[in-house]
């Protein structure tokens, strides 16, 4: 099977920001998806640079049209690349191959008489570049630039769009799946249930002349719209050329929902007056709202995408868009909502999971992948829960459910953790008889790792690049991984060395989004009553001194809110008896967040009560100098209640 996957060309009014950043990362994630499945796949993305907003910025910069877009169009296409983001192709509509395929078309549907000279009066929003309709307003204004649009009456091109309304209603009707999420289907079909007008495809050069000349008539510049779709067919040789033969029979297009009329009514009907078929399938995306407000130049709260890299990670960046957004639904952004993601997701979930069953192959296995003995039912839940995942995944993935095809996998994840703790890897290792046992609990701990790192490695590629290259698969053994071949339970050879390395992803401090850092100048000392309070200086210690705290590595299984206060935690915790320690750290840990977790804790202090809960120990802590602070965490899993000296 063949795809051809695009994002819309980008307007060069304006630099990327994240909603840019999504629709792209989207199109490559589904990209590297199609390809992991040993599909043919070709992604176009590019940039769009004519009309009058892009002249009026010209003009504001003191500099030609061109020389503005060669300058914005660079820094979209030096934005994609450092989130690990590979199109095959980058068009511009500024191209001379583009321009030509243009006008070539303007002849064709000019010659058949689907374009018209006509006079107009209509009302023009310069944010949209079209006329809108008094039914598109609220209120007299634009609903999506917030302005009045102007009234303008002169004489222009159409293109006889109204005559392929039928078509397009019987099309849509008969491919469900052409506009998707459904919603969108509805909302077109809802527009179209009225009379359909020409379109008006033209602006006179006496008003505009930042375009491409329509080729019957030097008088007029082609209309923004009818220039920037064709990029779909130009980009791909359009008409004589191999890879139009090859591709656009399964072109889909990723568009925000802003551009849904352009793409689901203009795009078809021109189309169609081609006499080409059209795109197989339409996606349609939300928006992002930063702070619970929509993104917007005019209030100042716009993402940039390198700002996200710079401060959490590629990675990251692109677990957090596809995780959090349900395609289709409007999401929210915030850099407390991305520090959450990966604090649990990936820092506590994938990253302890990954370290822990590593550090214990190396521990308890030599550094090689044992083979696995007799399998007991915990043993074939999570192989049928891995295999499970690959093919839920893969459905959820050709569907564009992003968000779903994430949450198979963690289940996958959170399952695999628990089988640690209750399999107890640590206890097997201390009795020889047990050593089958103990291999087989490695061995499914490797192998759900493996197919773990191949479903995520079209949405985070770095990670999954460590990943293997830690369970022995590196170079061309990478590369060849696939869903086709790959996908099921079983093929981690037995023998394969490991490679432990740094973890896949620190936790990060709520406020400064960093990895936490201990403060110099303050450190936590023992209350009178057992709790933890801030100290300048507690002086210098003797060895024998230390000697009298017993630090032992602590896994805490459960996590719960305490009644009538705001900063004590009730946790249950193994090192390696089960206890219950009070901590106060609940204004700055969910006890969500918390299980799973491996933290240092003073094992031998006197018992104390803390508002009627009785505490047996003491977790150790640091306060960084900005207010946040950082649980002690290990570089690496280790058997609860080991000694820590």
């Amino acid at each position: 099977m063949s795809l051809y996957i695009t994002t819309p060309i980008y307007y060069v009014n304006a630099q990327p920001h994240l909603g840019h950043a999504y629709t792209t990362i989207v199109a490559d994630t589904y990209s590297r998806f199609r390809r992991l499945c040993k599909e043919d796949v070709r992604f176009q993305t590019g940039t769009d640079e004519h009309g009058d907003k892009i002249a009026e910025a010209a003009r504001a910069a003191g500099i030609a049209p061109q020389e503005y877009a060669d300058r914005i169009s660079l820094l979209f296409q030096e934005a994609w690349p450092p989130f690990n983001i590979k199109p095959d192709t980058f068009i511009r509509t500024t191209d001379e191959h583009h321009i030509r395929t243009v006008q070539d078309i303007l002849q064709k549907v000019y010659d058949q008489g689907d374009i018209y000279l006509g006079s107009y009066s209509g009302l023009y929003c310069r944010g949209c570049e079209r006329f809108l309709t008094e039914k598109e307003l609220v209120d007299g204004k634009c609903p999506d630039h917030q302005t009045a649009p102007q009234p303008i009456s002169e004489s222009n091109y159409f293109f006889r769009m109204s005559r392929y309304q039928d078509w397009l209603i019987d099309h849509i009707h008969k491919n469900p799946e052409f506009i998707t999420p459904e919603r969108y289907r509805n909302e077109v079909l809802s527009f179209l249930s009225e009379p359909l007008e020409d379109l008006c495809i033209s602006r006179p050069k006496s008003r505009l002349d930042w375009g491409i000349s329509l080729p019957f008539d030097a008088d007029f510049v082609t209309y923004v719209w009818f220039d920037a779709l064709i990029n779909y067919l130009s980009g791909i040789g359009y008409p004589d050329g191999e890879e139009f033969a090859q591709y656009w029979a399964v072109a889909e297009h990723i568009i925000a929902k802003d551009i849904l009329k352009p793409h689901a009514i203009y795009w078809p009907t021109m189309l169609k007056a081609l006499g080409l078929a059209p795109y197989q399938r339409l996606h349609v995306h939300g928006y992002w709202n930063i702070n619970e407000a929509k993104m917007s130049k005019s209030i100042g709260n716009v993402v940039r995408p390198e700002t996200l890299r710079q401060d959490f990670g590629v990675d990251t960046v692109r677990y957090f868009l596809l995780r959090e957004m349900s395609f289709g639904l409007d999401a929210s952004f915030s850099d407390e909502s991305i520090v959450a993601r990966q604090n649990s997701d990936l820092a506590n979930d994938l990253g302890n999971l990954f370290s822990r069953s590593l550090t214990m192959i190396n521990k308890f296995a030599g550094g090689t992948v044992p083979s696995p003995a007799d399998l007991e039912p915990q043993d074939k839940e999570l192989a049928g829960a891995a295999s499970h995942m690959v093919t839920a995944y893969t459905s959820h993935m050709q569907n564009f459910a992003f968000n779903r095809a994430l949450q198979e996998v963690w289940s996958v994840i959170s399952l695999a953790n628990r089988y640690i703790v209750t399999s107890e890897p640590w206890v097997l290792a201390k009795e020889p008889s047990k050593t089958p046992r103990l291999n087989t609990v490695l061995y499914h701990l490797a192998e759900t790792l493996r197919l773990i790192g191949l479903v995520l490695e079209p949405a985070m590629p770095e990670t999954c690049i460590k990943m293997a290259t830690a369970l022995g698969i590196s170079g061309d053994a990478h590369d060849k991984q696939n869903l086709v071949d790959h996908g099921c339970w079983g093929l981690t050879r037995p023998g394969v060395s490991i490679k432990l390395g740094a973890s896949l992803f620190p936790r990060l401090d709520k406020k400064s989004k960093q990895p936490p850092q201990p403060s110099p100048t303050k450190k936590k000392q023992e209350s009178p009553k057992g709790g933890i309070k801030e100290g300048s200086d507690a002086g210098l210690v003797s060895f024998d001194d230390f000697k009298r705290f017993d630090l032992r590595v602590a896994e805490i299984k459960a996590a719960e809110k305490i009644n009538k206060s705001d900063r004590l935690l009730k946790l249950t915790v193994m090192a390696p008896d089960t206890r219950t320690v009070v901590a106060g750290i609940a204004e700055f840990y969910t006890p969500e967040e918390l299980v799973g977790r491996q933290v240092i804790m003073v094992a031998n202090l006197k018992p104390t009560k803390l508002m009627g809960v009785t505490s047996h120990g003491m977790i150790l802590a640091s306060k960084d100098e900005g207010g946040g602070l950082a649980l002690s965490a290990l570089t690496h899993g280790v058997p609860p209640g080991s000694k820590v000296s």
